[in-house]
């Protein structure tokens, strides 16, 4: 016996995102808060206990949420798939990126406003500046090299790898990249909120998205060069979105 599939009711998809993004980001900040305390005088320690809460976290959360939308849970992985995939009928069709973009920024925030309630922080903006042409660098080739990666997998026929290879990219790239790799406009967006060690300042936010944008580009253009018909799997990203809906014999 079989099963026919289709994918989740748009509704579903964008709370899965919602959800999925919020929880991403409450994992980012509230483990740094955690490690900012348990660790104060080590800077290094911090880095390592914050990084190793999010491998943790985002493999969980691309099992969890995989299979309703996909796991974007970054705007970036999304208006990549609609790129890859429009040439093709694969991928999303315009209003469902927006819809995506948003919960995902929507859920960015939530995120970091759920870890300072956890953590009794008072309500505020980040003050941590963060700029400087080598931070943006980081920012571009750790978006870029993320971009490559869900593809590469999709393409390939992987997508079951997706969650721990995703996980194990970013806690690596928290490590060689100047930026710790945020690698993602939502949660670049919600991580404002929170005036603590993963915080960061309204003004360098900008700068962070665009180089998060054109990491985005980067990595897009790679794929096409190395997977040229990649666009055919852009429904496969991050994880299939797809549910049985009647069985047959």
């Amino acid at each position: 016996m079989s099963a026919i599939h289709s994918a989740p009711a748009f509704w579903r998809r964008l709370l899965a995102e919602f959800l999925g993004t919020c929880l991403l980001v409450a994992v980012v900040v509230g483990s740094g808060i955690a490690a900012q305390r348990l660790s104060p005088d080590d800077v290094g320690l911090q880095l390592l206990e914050n990084s190793t809460a999010t491998v943790l976290g985002l493999t969980v959360l691309i099992l969890v949420f995989g299979p309703v939308s996909g796991a974007h849970l970054n705007p970036v992985v999304t208006l990549a798939q609609w790129w890859l995939g429009r040439s093709s009928g694969a991928g999303p069709r315009p209003g469902e990126v927006t819809g995506y973009v948003a919960a995902q920024c929507a859920g960015g925030i939530g995120g970091a406003v759920l870890a300072n309630l956890m953590f009794e922080v008072p309500a505020g903006m980040a003050a941590t500046g963060r700029t400087g042409g080598g931070l943006l660098v980081g920012e571009v080739v750790a978006t870029a090299g993320l971009v490559l990666l869900i593809f590469a997998l999709a393409r390939t026929g992987r997508g079951a790898l997706s969650a721990p290879a995703v996980g194990a990219y970013i806690g690596a790239a928290y490590w060689f990249t100047s930026s710790t790799s945020f690698a993602n406009p939502a949660v670049t967006a919600g991580r404002m909120f929170t005036d603590t060690f993963a915080g960061i300042a309204p003004s360098s936010v900008p700068a962070f998205v665009g180089a998060q944008v054109a990491g985005g580009a980067v990595g897009v253009l790679l794929v096409m060069v190395l997977y040229p018909t990649a666009g055919r799997a852009a429904d496969a990203v991050v994880v299939p979105q797809l549910e049985p809906t009647q069985a047959r014999i």
